[in-house]
């Protein structure tokens, strides 16, 4: 992928709601952050950039295993973003948990182990938060068993 510029504007519709807009044909979105602040309408910062990590990744496994013609599908991913305060007393994502699921068995999938071990370094948005902030991964098979 080559350097490129990408672009998101947001515009306050009331307190903390935003509605988030993409561009081309991408839908508007909107965002909020939950009560006291706001309202919980839409997905807060912190479940945006959870929902970043975890797309980022599924399409960086799922991009790496059809490279070698695999079918993975359908993966899944659960994303957990631990806030808490700082050193400072401020309220941060200190860590990142994301679970990615296979839908087959890792035993019917080649060339896995190479997969596994470099899907994580293609992964531009995992690679760039963390950086500041610790990202585990964890990859489980349909069969329940831990591959990574």
């Amino acid at each position: 992928m080559s350097e490129e510029l990408v672009r998101v504007e947001l515009a306050q519709q009331e307190d903390y709601r935003f509605t988030v807009r993409f561009g081309g044909a991408v839908p508007d979105l909107v965002a909020d952050e939950p009560a006291p602040l706001g309202s919980g309408v839409g997905p807060s910062p912190v479940q945006l950039l959870a929902a970043s990590v975890g797309n980022c990744l599924s399409d960086s496994l799922l991009f790496a295993l059809r490279k070698y013609r695999q079918k993975p599908e359908p993966i899944t991913c659960t994303v957990e973003a631990n806030v808490g305060r700082n050193d400072q007393g401020r309220l941060r994502v200190l860590s990142i948990k994301a679970v990615l699921t296979l839908g087959v068995a890792g035993a019917t999938l080649e060339h896995l182990d190479r997969v596994l071990g470099q899907f994580e370094s293609f992964c531009t948005v995992t690679q760039s938060v963390g950086q500041g902030i610790v990202v585990a991964v964890e990859v489980w098979d349909a069969a329940g068993l831990r591959l990574k």
